[in-house]
């Protein structure tokens, strides 16, 4: 974190972690929504999230969910703005090569490419992939879905790691962002291995109950 974001963190650890829930639940959607929307602010959700879990335990089982809400909105934000301006928005704001690679990571992958990028913690981009689902129009209801699930993952490991070890998690996970990179796109693609067996398998059944269907209509027809 450079020496500019660590002082804007300590400056909100302690004018939101010291507040009331009431009030620092607020707080930090807000936070999270500019962040993922119109402004840049690396760290500063996951530094909160780990700080107050860290001074209170028990906010481990909420706190992390105001982060993620706030990232959401955001999100639907930057989505919502590049999805009407379309191609000449995400142009101006990204260069092309970097474009090309979330598009084919879309054509691939679908939410994966949203899912993943959305659990990593920075350096990772992450607001490129959230413009280029607003150009292609993927569909919003499953795009917000996969960033609420995704983010809501990271923070809670985030919060739940700070109980036992502190803030030395955000060096850990800046440190070991390569192991974690692996570990998670590992388990990204088991997933969609167990998803396509699943799904083919239905399908299966489903065209085999067809054809006997049709089958014994075709008998009753002949008889």
């Amino acid at each position: 974190m450079g020496d500019w974001l660590l002082s804007i963190a300590r400056w909100l650890e302690v004018h939101v972690l010291e507040l009331p829930i009431y009030l620092a639940a607020p707080a930090m959607i807000v936070i999270g929504a500019l962040d993922s929307s119109l402004l840049s602010l690396p760290e500063i959700n996951d530094y909160l999230v780990v700080g107050r879990c860290f001074k209170d335990h028990t906010a481990v089982y909420y706190f992390p969910l105001f982060a993620a809400i706030g990232s959401v909105v955001g999100c639907n934000l930057l989505y919502t703005i590049v999805r009407r301006g379309g191609q000449a928005v995400l142009r101006r704001r990204f260069n092309l090569a970097s474009i090309q690679r979330v598009e084919r990571a879309y054509a691939r992958f679908g939410f994966l490419a949203i899912g993943v990028p959305a659990v990593l913690p920075p350096p990772l981009p992450f607001k490129i992939f959230v413009a280029t689902a607003g150009a292609l129009e993927y569909p919003r209801w499953k795009f917000l879905l996969t960033v609420m699930i995704a983010r809501s993952f990271r923070y809670y490991v985030e919060g739940i790691l700070a109980v036992f070890y502190g803030r030395r998690v955000l060096l850990f996970l800046r440190d070991n962002g390569l192991v974690i990179i692996s570990i998670v796109a590992t388990l990204a693609l088991i997933g969609v291995g167990v998803y396509i067996v699943v799904k083919r398998r239905r399908d299966t059944a489903a065209n085999n109950t067809d054809l006997s269907t049709g089958y014994t209509d075709t008998e009753g027809t002949s008889d």
